[in-house]
């Protein structure tokens, strides 16, 4: 579990993404929301929730709005992990876990919308279609759009599955 729950201040945080570069929470909070994404390249649960995430990414990604995924392993590993899952948005290497220790993570998949203000908006720790559905609710609002649907009617997807 995780002790940051909607509501609470994420804390702030820098890892270098997979190409080497600095990416720092509070930097790309200035330009928008952030949905922040914990994994680990052997989670099946996370496996399985980061198609959907990148689904959100295609939809709502960019106008202001910064996905990124935080790897628990190497370089080399998260690298074949985004391959292997599609991911395009970000994937940043939280070596010696100082972030996953900032939020208190004990499970992953674990994942987060965190408002400009930097306010958690939702949280889900293992996956939760209701929070994919909630960040996609979100981004929409934020946007003035239309809803697109994440999870198409001839997936069956589970409510949750625990990380």
């Amino acid at each position: 579990m995780t002790h940051i729950v909607p509501g609470n201040v994420a804390p702030g945080f820098s890892l270098k993404s997979l190409d080497g570069k600095e990416f720092s929470l509070n930097a790309a909070l200035e330009r928008g929301p952030v949905v922040l994404s914990f994994f680990k390249v052997s989670c099946p649960v996370c496996k399985f929730t980061f198609p959907f995430l990148e689904r959100l990414f295609k939809t709502y990604g960019g106008d202001g709005v910064t996905f990124l995924g935080v790897s628990q392993d190497n370089v080399a590993a998260s690298r074949d992990f985004a391959h292997d899952f599609g991911i395009t948005f970000p994937v940043l290497i939280d070596t010696g876990y100082p972030a996953s220790n900032a939020y208190g993570l004990t499970t992953v998949p674990t994942f987060f919308l965190v408002n400009q203000d930097a306010m958690v908006q939702v949280a889900s720790v293992g996956f939760g279609k209701a929070e994919i559905e909630s960040i996609a609710n979100a981004l929409a609002d934020r946007r003035n759009i239309t809803r697109a649907p994440v999870f198409r009617s001839d997936e069956s997807i589970p409510a949750h599955k625990p990380g």
